[in-house]
């Protein structure tokens, strides 16, 4: 990566913090991200509330634009690739996953992606429920693991203040010391406001640029 990052070091391990909401594991060269929510907008849709697929687009050219920025030689997604039954976004999906072969990609299944066994069976698509890669445990949902856990489903994000009372929710990378919380990559989600304890390190995700706030 030619440009400058942001840098942590976890397990003695080297991660890259992106603005685009994804880890780069250096070392592995593996591209991390969680919580897409592909196919959300159709699901609002389906229940009569107007949302235009152009989120989903959206979120699928920044995909493409970091897996050419960074180089992986695997992707991992932390769950929540989609959001729930099939509908028009997956066919879509999975065509866009097919072309980019020979670039594998791992799915740690979330609580949102409840599609037949069948949808996932794709040549460059491998599905579990949890993947351990030492030093790491990754995980959709929180875990206590015996390994350093690295989770999404969270969506974190902390609350900065200003001057005048100024305040504004941002995502941010969590890290404690048993785990780490990944944002969400998806633009169509919600953010959760976590409590920071004074040992923990946080990384917020602002302006395209990836800052640490303690």
């Amino acid at each position: 990566m030619k440009e400058p990052v942001t840098s942590h070091k976890v397990c003695e391990e080297t991660f890259h913090l992106l603005p685009e909401k994804a880890i780069f594991w250096v070392e592995k060269e593996l591209l991390i991200l969680a919580d897409l929510h592909l196919g959300k907008a159709g699901h609002f849709r389906k229940s009569g509330i107007p949302v235009s697929d152009l989120v989903h687009s959206k979120d699928m050219l920044n995909l493409n634009r970091l897996i050419k920025k960074v180089q992986p030689a695997h992707v991992i997604f932390l769950g929540d690739l989609f959001h729930s039954e099939h509908n028009q976004s997956w066919p879509a999906f999975k065509h866009w996953l097919q072309s980019m072969a020979p670039l594998t990609f791992t799915l740690v299944l979330g609580n949102h992606d409840v599609l037949p066994s069948q949808e996932y069976r794709l040549a460059n698509l491998n599905v579990v429920e949890k993947l351990s890669i030492p030093p790491f445990e990754f995980t959709h949902i929180p875990e206590s693991t015996s390994a350093y856990n690295i989770a999404g489903h969270i969506h974190p994000a902390i609350r900065l203040t200003g001057k005048g009372r100024q305040s504004l929710k941002v995502p941010c990378f969590h890290f404690d010391q048993v785990r780490a919380l990944v944002p969400a990559f998806g633009s169509f989600t919600g953010t959760a406001q976590l409590q920071v304890k004074a040992a923990d390190q946080v990384f917020v995700v602002a302006e395209q640029e990836v800052i640490r706030i303690n």
